[in-house]
């Protein structure tokens, strides 16, 4: 009985959001089940993804090889425990093989280093101090290693970012109102950030995974609750306050909107524009109504602002549906695709109601009133806890959802998600295979430096508009709750490609010129013909 009436939701909540018409997408299910509910996920320089949720949900569907058990006399759920909590995704081979953390990852974060080690910090219990690292392999030999007291405080809940001189700075977590460095240097400090404190709603917190982006002048641009700041980390002092966002409704976990930092371009360190858009979240309020049973609908608003100007304003537009839980996903072409969520209630053990099941289009360049586009919808909610990241094909890879205190696949309203699916934006249709390029060189793993100018070679089956080549560069993401921690895009180059020889041909682009830009690293670099991008080529900078 339940399932007929969870068919007549989805139903439902599809003609409740007709919005706009649908333009185009494709999905399909990679794996009915990847044995754990991808609760986290970062894609590798080795075209693997790396996924986890918590040890503490009990069994998970796929068990650990060799009769390995994990044995933790602290875990919540099972002290003695054989089953994954973590899987590496093989994109090519579309399977998945089971990986062993020793401790709680629950709510955690992480962020790859310029070595294109998966660096991932805190978690919840005897994870909380936790440093995990995952070095890439391609043998299947690799997995978690773990260091104990790597943390100087607890955080769960928090957020990472690369720093240019190649650290990670985890900021913030439940009642951590101070940041911290890793690797630690010096000592073992952690620093005060006041924002925390101002921006901490009694009870509820709204400040849970801040929003942050590394700006081209090398300070970093917090976002939490419903404000903002730029913030010299070296110094620990604020730069310079901005707006709060109109409206003033809370956009963090766990009212949970999403923000990404807009591609930049013209990259001419200090020069360059820098753009933040934050998209949806749930009104004042949200949280502790959808507690006691009342899912007020969630936000149906943006806000975008320049952090380079002067005197910054918020310019707020409106999605073609409210949203909360989504992910936000810079797209090779420079798009936004907006995924996942739902459109009543916030984050939280069962307190989201109302799938929104297709994704939209934001185009940042499009005119005022039209830049969104409504995709078609996928059949599985993705409610709290799923996540989404790009690949270098350009697909999307999405999974998660569990919105329950343990696994729970029947009986309730949104059972436990252990599928992977792919969304393929429209410039992945065969249709566009003419116009798609395809990248000679760099080849794949080239270390390239800051400054440089670099060739890139590439052929075209049909013809070419030598006016409409552009290159990308994509940093990989950690996402997890509707945040993608370290995303990062930059236009290299546009226009002007030459041919080279029979079919082919070469745009030469200049790489940025500083660590404030593009900190050390790997990066997918796509080129891109009339919004149709290549499948992309892994550099790693430095």
């Amino acid at each position: 009985m339940w399932q007929l009436l969870f068919l007549l939701l989805l139903f439902t909540t599809v003609s409740l959001h007709p919005a706009s018409a649908v333009t185009g997408g494709k999905w399909d299910l990679l794996l009915s089940s990847v044995g754990i509910s991808a609760m986290h996920m970062q894609l590798l320089n080795t075209n693997r993804v790396v996924m986890f949720d918590r040890t503490d949900f009990g069994k998970s569907n796929i068990s650990l090889p060799n009769n390995k058990c994990r044995i933790d006399p602290n875990d919540t759920a099972l002290t003695t425990d054989c089953t994954a909590h973590s899987v590496e995704y093989d994109i090519k081979k579309n399977v998945v093989r089971p990986l062993m953390v020793l401790t709680d990852v629950w709510c955690s974060s992480g962020a790859a280093m310029a070595d294109g080690r998966l660096v991932q910090t805190g978690g919840y219990n005897d994870g909380d101090h936790v440093v995990r690292t995952f070095r890439p392999c391609n043998d299947d030999t690799c997995d978690w290693e773990e260091i104990k007291f790597g943390l100087t405080q607890r955080r769960w809940y928090a957020t990472n970012h690369i720093l240019p001189d190649g650290r990670q700075i985890i900021i913030g977590g439940r009642r951590q109102f101070n940041y911290e460095f890793y690797p630690k240097t010096g000592g073992t400090k952690s620093y005060s950030l006041p924002l925390l404190v101002q921006t901490n709603d009694p009870r509820i917190e709204n400040n849970l995974y801040p929003f942050v982006f590394l700006n081209v002048d090398g300070n970093l641009f917090i976002f939490a609750n419903n404000k903002s700041i730029l913030f010299n980390y070296a110094k620990n002092v604020v730069v310079r306050t901005y707006p709060e966002i109109p409206g003033g409704d809370p956009r963090n976990y766990p009212s949970s909107g999403s923000a990404v930092l807009l591609p930049l371009k013209n990259l001419q360190g200090n020069k360059t524009e820098a753009q933040v858009l934050v998209c949806g979240g749930a009104p004042k309020g949200g949280y502790i109504s959808a507690e006691n049973g009342n899912f007020l609908p969630a936000l149906d608003t943006c806000g975008r602002i320049k952090i380079t100007e002067p005197k910054p304003q918020w310019a707020m537009e409106k999605m073609p549906m409210a949203r909360v839980m989504s992910d936000m996903v810079l797209l090779p072409n420079g798009n936004v695709l907006i995924i996942n969520g739902c459109s009543k209630g916030t984050a939280g053990w069962e307190v989201g109601r109302d799938p929104v099941l297709s994704p939209v289009l934001y185009k940042p360049d499009g005119p005022v009133g039209s830049r969104f586009e409504t995709q078609n919808p996928s059949t599985i909610p993705r409610m709290y806890h799923s996540t989404a990241v790009l690949l270098s094909d350009g697909r999307v890879l999405v999974g998660g959802s569990n919105p329950h205190i343990y696994y729970n696949f029947t009986g309730v309203l949104f059972p436990t998600e252990l599928s992977l699916e792919s969304f393929s934006p429209a410039y992945s249709d065969p249709g566009s295979d003419n116009l798609r390029p395809t990248i000679i060189s760099p080849v794949s793993q080239t270390k390239i430096g800051y400054g440089q100018q670099i060739p890139i070679r590439f052929t075209v089956p049909g013809r070419v508009n030598r006016d409409l080549v552009t290159v990308t560069m994509v940093a990989p993401s950690f996402t997890t709750h509707s945040f993608s921690m370290n995303q990062r895009l930059l236009v290299l180059g546009s226009g002007n490609a030459t041919i080279v020889g029979r079919s082919n041909y070469q745009i030469r682009v200049t790489t940025p010129d500083s660590g404030n830009l593009a900190p050390s690293g790997y990066y997918m670099i796509f080129v891109v013909h009339q919004d149709i991008p290549s499948e992309a080529t892994w550099v790693q900078i430095q």
